[in-house]
């Protein structure tokens, strides 16, 4: 069975095509600037060999279509036909309360996925231009919508419920949803098949920590509590968001700037979190950089960024009186050791202790603990895209 996987952001798409059969990666790429000048779309080979081709890519149809066309490419493709696809499976960002596993979309499905458009209203939109893209290029071909809120669906009310009236949840569906719930879902599944054990025995925090962050405590494979919250804004110090702020100092800040609702998001989104301490950094390696040759904004901005992480590690263990295991994952997780280390120095009262030398690893599955840790600490690596093609694969 091969099962292409699509994520269509705003401006952008990545895609990744997968046979099944193995569950390896046939091609892999992204289309970049959707809309805009100077679009492209970067290819991967299955031997590793990487091509960048300049196409004008004025909105998400043209952008699928034309990776439609290089899937079967005389020279790069890997199909003989688009026929060879079964399926297509889409990352879905907001699914709101409507959704807490991934579905077959259908004409309903799309309708009542559409109306959370204002909870996400970036990623909703584009989301379903892919879907509609597939659906004018292949039509009558199997797509499944593989949601990023639904992993968080199993929190209890105490946990999603934010300190407001009511009726705003009632009304408005105002409330703590989570993101990245595909690869805190991976991960959490992942590292126990890793270490031998059973999920549904475990106490497991997953720190999924790239530009976007987010902390999720999953007791016995279902998760209870995350960082994210209505918005991808809240909980981690990120590469140009925020994290948590106190409302208060919203409104205090938008008055003095004068700014608008939309100013005050543009502000908290794209330019705060790391970039606002430096100055304009949102890349970990750049701040870890500057750190070292006596930066004192980036030394500032790392450790907040590690104080944030650990805090709400130790909330986590705190919500689930205790912890069995701890993951790091996505792009800074995996590969900047130096967060790992510093975060895990303050673990010692869980039981963590820590191995310098086996931290020393970076992309790669490993335990990062002591043999003789009590909390056993890991890295592995997420990939959303395979979660995404096994779920399209189980529906279908």
């Amino acid at each position: 069975m091969k099962i292409l996987v699509l994520n269509c952001g705003s401006s952008s798409i990545k895609y990744a095509l997968y046979n099944m059969d193995d569950k390896s990666v046939m091609t892999s790429g992204g289309a970049e600037r959707v809309g805009l000048d100077g679009a492209f779309v970067k290819v991967k080979l299955a031997n590793g060999e990487k091509k960048q081709i300049m196409h004008d890519i004025p909105e998400h149809t043209e952008g699928v279509k034309f990776i439609f066309s290089l899937l079967t490419d005389p020279e790069i493709g890997v199909i003989k036909s688009l026929d060879e696809i079964d399926a297509v499976g889409h990352r879905m960002v907001h699914g709101g309360e409507k959704f807490n596993k991934s579905v077959v979309l259908n004409d309903e499905v799309l309708r009542v996925f559409e109306e959370c458009s204002d909870l996400a209203p970036l990623h909703n939109p584009a989301n379903l231009k892919g879907v509609r893209a597939v659906s004018e290029l292949m039509p009558g071909l199997p797509q499944v919508g593989v949601f990023d809120t639904a992993f968080h669906q199993t929190m209890p009310a105490k946990a999603y419920m934010y300190a407001v009236p009511y009726e705003l949840y009632e009304k408005y569906g105002v409330r703590r949803y989570g993101f990245h719930g595909t690869s805190h879902r991976y991960v959490a599944q992942r590292v126990c098949d890793f270490l031998g054990v059973k999920a549904e025995e475990k106490k497991v925090i997953t720190c999924h920590v790239g530009n976007g962050g987010s902390i999720a405590a999953v007791l016995n494979g279902k998760c209870i509590d995350t960082s994210m919250g209505l918005t991808p804004l809240e909980g981690l110090m990120m590469g140009t968001r925020s994290g948590d702020i106190d409302g208060g100092a919203i409104t205090f800040i938008q008055k003095k700037l004068g700014l608008d609702a939309d100013g005050m998001s543009n502000l908290l989104n794209k330019k705060s979190g790391v970039a606002g301490i430096t100055d304009g950094m949102s890349d970990m390696r750049d701040v870890e950089n500057a750190a070292n040759e006596g930066n004192e904004r980036a030394q500032l901005a790392l450790d907040m960024y590690f104080y944030r992480i650990k805090k709400y590690i130790g909330a986590y263990a705190a919500a689930m009186d205790g912890v069995d295991i701890i993951v790091f994952t996505a792009g800074v997780g995996e590969n900047q050791v130096g967060m790992r280390e510093e975060v895990c120095k303050g673990l010692g009262y869980l039981g963590v202790k820590f191995d310098a030398e086996k931290n020393n690893v970076r992309g790669q599955e490993a335990v990062i603990s002591a043999d003789d840790s009590k909390v056993t600490v890991c890295v592995i690596p997420t990939d959303e895209e395979l979660m995404i093609a096994t779920d399209t694969m189980n529906l279908l």
